[in-house]
């Protein structure tokens, strides 16, 4: 088992470990259903809505591109990109726009 501790004014404040090694203590401990209810959450790309209806949800919102994407601070040009599919935005910008538009899962 690897573990790292993380210490806060020299004394021990936490214990990390891999994902799996804190499963098997689950585990071991009898508490299979705590591991089940506290999974890593599935990829940002599992469970939004598509890219594709970026445009589409900003809309709903009553967003223009111009608000949207200074409040998010990239230009309202690559904006237009990334809702035509031109550009896949990187995970900060996307977490932007989830939080913009009160979305969840992008995060």
């Amino acid at each position: 088992m690897s573990v790292q501790i993380i210490a806060r004014d020299g004394e021990p404040e936490y214990a990390v470990l891999p994902w799996a090694d804190y499963q098997a203590l689950l585990q071991a401990a009898g508490r299979q259903d705590v591991a089940a209810a506290i999974a890593p959450s599935p990829t940002p790309t599992a469970n939004r809505a598509p890219l594709a209806q970026l445009q589409t949800v900003r809309e709903a919102k009553g967003l223009s591109p111009e608000a949207l994407a200074r409040s998010v601070g990239i230009s309202p040009h690559y904006l237009a990109m990334i809702e035509s599919g031109e550009r896949q935005p990187d995970a900060a910008i996307l977490r932007s726009l989830a939080w913009e538009l009160g979305l969840e899962g992008w995060s």
